[in-house]
């Protein structure tokens, strides 16, 4: 490699080193990193903003962008505060069921939004309810947690992970609900069992406290029907658009958009509102951590690996998915899944061409999207719902230590990987 290939790898590593530690926000160590390629002329201007192959992905950006917006509009009507007491209510105040039912929710509500938005709207609630219920919260957002990184498998739209497949490995909404959300389902029912047993401490039932939460009318929750009725009837459209991309060609960052412009023009809800719930440090992140993958990919980095790579495995698809997965879910442990997303989907590209680049081969992004999603449950740092999670534990006084979520956590990712690796084989590779 050039003494330009090797630089910026040096500030590639130096930069996700950053990352994974922590030792400076995740945001300014990936702006850092995107300064210097560009100033080192690892990648330049045009490379950056208008590179379909080494610049920033726009779609990604407007995709959860659009969907912040839509979210942050229905946050304004009180339904998730109606679902958690609907939840408390339903479970009767037992302890057990309540999880369950809020794995379920939060699960549900992943595949449809986002994980990281979902987990920022689920868990203040569930502090409420589990005060009321006089019951440990940590147990529940760890659960809500994993529940959220899980059930976020099963769509385009549900993990940022899989945004960035989607988008370099030309995957439909569709062909995630086919590929994924069959095993994603799986999942969640193990999940709900594994519950059980980790966290079965946790189950303490208190008679008088669960008879004050069936006191609360949940109907008190919603703050405005007609935004509710809106808001619901645009997300039904938005998802309907994803569903029928192939009919009517419209990305799904363009949906996403649309959907969110329709929503604020239409309600009395204001600007300032609508936009308050994106997590721009989020989007500003990802902005960086493309202008750094450019930077591999412009000075030959990325290409000399995926040749590396299609050598080593000499065409045998087989090994080749089920070592992507592994060690995928290994190095997601690790550190955030995003920033490896991005580093691996255009080596996984090649891989996938020099394979034959058919519908076989695209086991190779299942393979990724399983390892990566599922992976990011093992430590807290694995996935940006984890993070946030831990930061709403500790605002709140409640602080979760990285090896109290790691615990829990690599049981909960080797089980899940274990799972999907018969999955993958027999349905592609048999």
């Amino acid at each position: 490699m050039t003494a330009l290939a090797w630089l910026s790898v040096a500030v590639f590593l130096g930069a996700y080193a950053l990352i994974a530690t922590e030792r400076i926000h995740r945001v300014a160590s990936a702006l850092g990193g995107a300064g210097i390629m560009l100033a080192v002329h690892a990648s330049d201007a045009q490379a950056a903003f208008f590179s379909p192959e080494s610049g920033i992905d726009w779609n990604v950006i407007f995709l959860l962008l659009g969907m912040m917006v839509i979210v942050g509009v229905l946050k304004q009507t009180g339904v998730f505060e109606y679902l958690a007491i609907w939840a408390a209510k339903r479970a009767r105040g037992r302890p057990f069921r309540l999880m369950v039912l809020l794995v379920l929710i939060t699960a549900l509500a992943s595949a449809l939004l986002d994980n990281v938005t979902t987990v920022l709207l689920i868990a203040p609630v569930t502090f409420l309810v589990c005060e009321r219920l006089a019951l440990p919260v940590v147990p529940f957002l760890l659960a809500e947690a994993m529940a959220s990184n899980i059930g976020g498998a099963a769509t385009l739209v549900g993990d940022p992970p899989n945004i960035i497949i989607a988008s370099r490995g030309g995957l439909s909404f569709n062909d995630f609900l086919v590929h994924m959300a069959p095993m994603v389902v799986v999942l969640v029912v193990v999940f709900v069992g594994l519950c059980r047993i980790l966290f079965r401490k946790a189950f303490v039932y208190d008679p008088e406290r669960a008879a004050g939460i069936m006191a609360l009318d949940e109907r008190e929750a919603i703050a405005d029907r007609t935004l509710l009725w809106q808001s619901l009837v645009v997300l039904a459209v938005v998802m309907a658009a994803f569903v029928l991309h192939p009919v009517l060609h419209y990305e799904p960052s363009v949906v996403a958009i649309l959907g969110a412009g329709i929503l604020v023009a239409a309600t009395k809800v204001t600007t300032e509102q609508a936009i308050a719930e994106v997590e721009w440090p989020t989007l500003v992140f990802f902005m960086g951590l493309f202008v750094m993958v450019g930077g591999l990919v412009e000075t030959g980095v990325i290409g000399q690996i995926s040749q590396a790579a299609v050598g080593a495995t000499e065409g045998r698809l087989g090994l080749t998915a089920i070592g992507l997965l592994w060690a995928s879910g290994g190095i997601s442990a690790i550190v955030d899944n995003i920033p490896y997303v991005a580093t691996m989907s255009p080596i996984v590209a090649d891989l996938v061409q020099a394979n034959g680049g058919g519908d076989q081969a695209q086991v190779l992004w299942w393979a990724l999207a399983f390892g990566a999603d599922l992976g990011g449950n093992a430590t807290a740092v694995g996935a940006a719902a984890n993070v946030v999670i831990i930061g709403i534990a500790a605002r709140n006084r409640t602080p979760i230590s990285f090896w109290e979520f790691t615990r829990y956590g690599l049981v909960v990712a080797f089980v899940t990987v274990a799972l999907v690796t018969p999955y993958l084989w027999l349905r592609y590779l048999m």
